[in-house]
């Protein structure tokens, strides 16, 4: 497996790869809902959090530790998603980090968004794309099983929050036969929306 920096484009988003063009319009999308920084994620983006993750964020993308794509649509970005956890020689690789703008929420943007990088995963010889869902996040563990990812199981206490709760992960994946069918539903549910 060998994943790189590049765009990935289709009619209803483009990743690109993380610039400093894209902060000021990642900084108002993650201000746009500061809640679901302290519920449900790790880390925060919001408010005085941006500036630090946006340093952490370069610095894992300059070691090759992480891919990050701004998710733009019509030339804003609205969010953000990243290749991370990589694992070249076992040919496996977690799509994780992501965060939308509440506007673009619960339409094509994610499924898109998923489509284009699982599509580049899987072409690039990954053998399993995995998902980390905080336990409490019900809304995206919903929208990974309804990309067509399998629930595998808890990871029970697996990480502690930025505001000190201890979070349970559960683990999606999608492996590289099932690909396919979930490629195949991924554009019909696509072409549904327009």
């Amino acid at each position: 497996m060998r994943l790189s920096v590049k765009t990935l484009e289709n009619r209803f988003v483009r990743l690109e790869p993380f610039t400093e063009g894209h902060k000021a319009d990642l900084r108002a999308a993650c201000d746009a809902d500061p809640e679901v920084w302290t519920n449900l994620y790790p880390y925060s983006m919001a408010g005085e959090h941006f500036d630090p993750m946006w340093k952490r964020m370069a610095a894992d993308a300059a070691a090759h530790r992480s891919i990050h794509f701004a998710v733009m649509v019509a030339d804003r970005c609205v969010g953000i998603t990243c290749y991370s956890s990589f694992d070249e020689v076992n040919a496996v690789c977690e799509v994780g980090g992501t965060y939308y703008h509440p506007d673009v929420r619960g339409g094509a943007v994610n499924p898109a968004a998923k489509r284009l990088i699982m599509g580049d995963a899987f072409s690039s010889g990954a053998r399993r794309v995995a998902f980390r869902v905080d336990a409490l996040n019900l809304r995206s563990q919903a929208a990974v099983a309804k990309l067509g990812a399998a629930r595998e199981g808890v990871l029970r206490q697996d990480r502690v929050t930025w505001t000190g709760r201890i979070r349970d992960t559960v683990m999606f994946s999608v492996l590289k036969p099932e690909w396919p069918d979930v490629r195949d539903r991924l554009d019909a549910r696509l072409a549904a929306l327009g």
